[in-house]
């Protein structure tokens, strides 16, 4: 394919639409943009879309086959076909309408005895939680800070979402996911889970489930500042 041509009109398409493109983590680093907005030829694949982006911004080229698109805060196959006014979501891998105590994204330090009050109640006799913390190594030696950062809308969707499916899939346990953003230091506070049920066995395996699933699905991002250098954790320098 001539990626020129999904800029140009008559080459691809006779039809040119603007769609958006957000950018994140490494990405938005490697292109030093937040966001863009292009005119693309209508009924482009995504596919394509990241062949012209590799076009346009050559740094991206080695991190393309990793990531996932996410076309108006749903991720969806390459094959699929843009519109007019799509907004394009570009997901490096991962290491609204919500109750803002059951789910939540802050910027400021997190509360466990907040998170266990969403959870809580008088038919609920296990109550088991999870509390990520940082540490002082990892892909580096010494760490110095982490730095999280996320694609907040979607992610409190899918936040949500996972919530939900932990709920119907352990019937009688309530969920409840706090995650912080921003520079972390050392001992601080990254996610905090809990998970309450009428017995102890289920509070313990959605407990689990909950932070297995929010680490491989929710866009969030986490750069490993070390002494010797940075990392983003899951894709690598």
């Amino acid at each position: 394919m001539d990626t020129r041509a999904v800029w140009s009109v008559g080459l691809l398409r006779p039809a040119l639409v603007k769609v958006q493109v957000l950018y994140f983590a490494v990405l938005r680093e490697r292109v030093r943009l937040d966001e863009e907005q292009l005119d693309v030829a209508e009924g482009l694949s995504v596919e394509d879309l990241l062949a012209a982006l590799a076009h346009r911004h050559p740094a991206l080229v080695g991190l393309l086959p990793h990531l996932s698109v996410a076309v108006n805060r749903k991720v969806v196959p390459r094959a699929t076909r843009l519109r007019a006014d799509d907004e394009v979501a570009l997901l490096p891998p991962v290491a609204g309408g919500a109750d803002p105590r059951r789910v939540a994204i802050e910027t400021h330090p997190l509360s466990l005895d907040e998170v266990v009050a969403a959870v809580q109640s008088p038919g609920q006799g296990g109550l088991v939680t999870f509390t990520g913390t940082v540490r002082d190594h990892g892909h580096h030696a010494q760490v110095v800070r982490l730095e999280y950062e996320a694609f907040v809308p979607m992610a409190i969707q899918v936040m949500t979402a996972l919530a939900d499916e932990v709920q119907a899939e352990w019937p009688g346990t309530r969920v409840a996911v706090h995650h912080r953003l921003g520079a972390l230091g050392v001992g601080e506070l990254a996610v905090v889970i809990a998970v309450s049920a009428p017995h102890r066995a289920e509070a313990f395996d959605a407990c689990r489930a909950v932070i297995d699933r929010l680490k491989e699905r929710v866009p969030i991002w986490k750069k490993e500042i070390g002494a010797d250098g940075a990392t983003w954790v899951g894709l690598g320098p």
